[in-house]
């Protein structure tokens, strides 16, 4: 089963839910695009908003490498809430892996996310933040690419 989030240039956006810690899940809706470079880099670039709320947009900005026919890669983040973050991906059957580390955090911040692919056109997103051995945050969110 060939994936097409991330492995491929495209647009998707995501709708879902947000929870905290001793709080009550709101809505998260965002937008997502991937590009690629000819030298097997990936550029991917999402935007989280929470409507009908007054928190604070979160960005991430991920740029990472994937040699053609590996199934695993490297990636930098910048995260507008935890900051400079380094992480992994593995490219499973069905689904995406991400684990990432907050860089230089005493509160040693980390996060994970799962992709699993529905069809070639929706994927279920499950992740999470961690501070130490502590849940402090998860999402469940579809993606869903746009036709151009």
């Amino acid at each position: 089963m060939a994936h097409t989030f991330l492995m491929e240039a495209g647009r998707w956006s995501l709708q879902g839910n947000w929870l905290e810690r001793n709080g009550m899940p709101v809505t998260v809706i965002g937008k997502t695009l991937v590009g690629w470079s000819r030298d097997d880099w990936f550029t991917m670039v999402t935007k989280l908003a929470f409507p009908g709320t007054d928190r604070e947009e979160i960005s991430f900005q991920y740029r990472g490498r994937l040699d053609a026919g590996e199934r695993q890669y490297t990636f930098v983040l910048q995260h507008s809430l935890l900051g400079r973050v380094e992480g992994e991906g593995w490219v499973a059957q069905e689904s995406i892996v991400q684990r990432y580390w907050v860089l230089g955090d005493r509160q040693r911040r980390s996060g994970f996310e799962t992709l699993y692919r529905m069809d070639d056109n929706k994927y279920y997103l499950s992740s999470g933040i961690m501070a130490g051995h502590y849940l402090t945050s998860t999402m469940e969110a579809t993606l869903e690419r746009h036709s151009d």
